[in-house]
């Protein structure tokens, strides 16, 4: 993932004299992000359609808004969504003339979800469904969409806003990935073996991108959407303990937190701050403790991989009391080692900023030239290019580095920091 630091989503509104509509709009984003999922997973399987299963469930969550705003939360809110999601399965399948053939799955189901005790309702079907909509035979934009809608509840609006995309973009991009779940048959259920565990990184890969998505948006400032940044955490705490022995959903979740962690330090009053920059008397040492239990449980299971040696550096800055102590030759080391799982552009990048404060700004700056072909359109590549040469003092090519970045630039904070930089000279 992109580290946040190297470079009012809502259920709904409510007056701000009323609240019982603002109580009733909060609970409801905790009751969509605790049951939407797992009721969509269950309908699915009950029903073979993840079409209907997901649109029942938001219908039934814009009933809810509607209802409790005037009537109140029910004393069993999640029992309320569960069952108006059926009643709205039950009417669409009725319209389809599918009735008759699904109604004793649909009756199973029932059962199922009255019945705490029974085994198959104890089981997570969140994973089951995180898994289908992430599946290889989606595009990496659809499986992220279809992730926030079908597991996280969001609305379509809200899918547009943490993608940056526009709602009928956002709605067209859903239509089409549950329509290619149905005609390919995608199987909404958790691969096993050898399977599960290619497939596992899909996964990951989609949580941590929901993360990154949370920050530094077009026109914002360097405040992130931390509804979509707990999303992105708690996603991560379904798969880590639902799979508490495969190590790289262990590492996701650890590097998720040491940088949820750092969140309060990266944005102060809307503008950015760079890690070496921030105040750690700010990061929030219980998160920060929480991680490295993770990234310890990880390593004990003794199968290293990408988002471990990821959360490992986050780790080595996490350890440093100050910027100037991090165990930079450290790092180093860990990048070289993640080069052997990833060496996307991106990763070999940051290698070069910590090379950067082993070797010196000359062997870190040519190994940034030799990625121009892969990330010139990137603004980071240039705002790191700029800051290597200008170490080396070579200003004018700084200065040329520096405003080429802000013209790639859509953020507010990224953009004000650089001009801050460019008019430094």
């Amino acid at each position: 993932m992109t580290d946040p630091d190297a470079a009012d989503r809502g259920v709904g509104g409510g007056s701000a004299d009323d609240a019982r509509p603002a109580a009733s709009d909060v609970l409801l984003a905790t009751v969509v992000r605790e049951e939407a999922g797992r009721i969509v997973a269950t309908l699915t399987a009950s029903l073979g359609s993840l079409d209907v299963a997901e649109e029942a469930v938001a219908e039934a969550v814009e009933e809810a808004l509607r209802e409790w705003r005037v009537r109140g939360v029910p004393p069993r809110p999640g029992a309320w969504l569960t069952q108006a999601a059926r009643h709205n399965a039950l009417d669409r399948l009725r319209r389809e003339q599918r009735f008759r053939a699904r109604m004793p799955l649909l009756a199973r189901a029932e059962v199922l979800a009255a019945d705490e005790s029974h085994p198959e309702a104890d089981a997570d079907e969140r994973l089951a469904l995180l898994f289908g909509c992430c599946h290889p035979a989606l595009s990496p934009d659809a499986q992220l969409a279809l992730t926030l809608r079908a597991v996280c509840g969001l609305t379509t609006r809200q899918i547009a806003r943490a993608t940056f995309s526009t709602e009928s973009g956002a709605a067209q991009r859903i239509v089409r990935a549950k329509r290619k779940i149905g005609a390919a048959g995608i199987p909404i259920r958790v691969p096993e073996g050898g399977e599960r565990r290619g497939r596992l990184d899909l996964v990951l890969t989609v949580v941590s991108v929901m993360y990154s998505e949370a920050h530094l948006g077009a026109g914002r400032d360097a405040s992130a959407d931390r509804d979509l940044a707990d999303d992105a955490v708690w996603l991560a705490r379904v798969v880590a303990a639902a799979l508490p022995r495969e190590a790289e959903a262990l590492g996701l979740l650890s590097l998720l937190l040491f940088h949820r962690a750092r969140e309060d330090a990266r944005a102060v009053d809307g503008e950015l701050v760079l890690l070496g920059d921030q105040d750690r008397g700010r990061w929030d040492a219980a998160l920060l403790a929480e991680a490295r239990v993770w990234l310890e449980r990880a390593a004990a299971l003794r199968r290293p991989g990408r988002w471990q040696l990821h959360a490992a550096i986050a780790a080595c800055h996490a350890d440093a009391a100050t910027s100037r102590e991090t165990d930079w030759p450290q790092v180093l080391v860990l990048y070289d080692m993640l080069l052997g799982y990833d060496s996307s552009p991106v990763v070999r990048l940051n290698r070069a900023v910590a090379l950067s404060r082993v070797a010196g700004p000359e062997p870190a700056l040519a190994e940034v030239d030799r990625l121009e072909a892969s990330l010139a359109g990137a603004h980071l590549w240039h705002a790191v290019r700029g800051s290597l040469l200008r170490d080396l003092g070579r200003t004018e090519e700084a200065l040329a580095a520096d405003l080429r970045a802000l013209e790639l630039t859509a953020n507010d904070a990224e953009r004000r920091l650089l001009a801050a930089r460019v008019s430094r000279g």
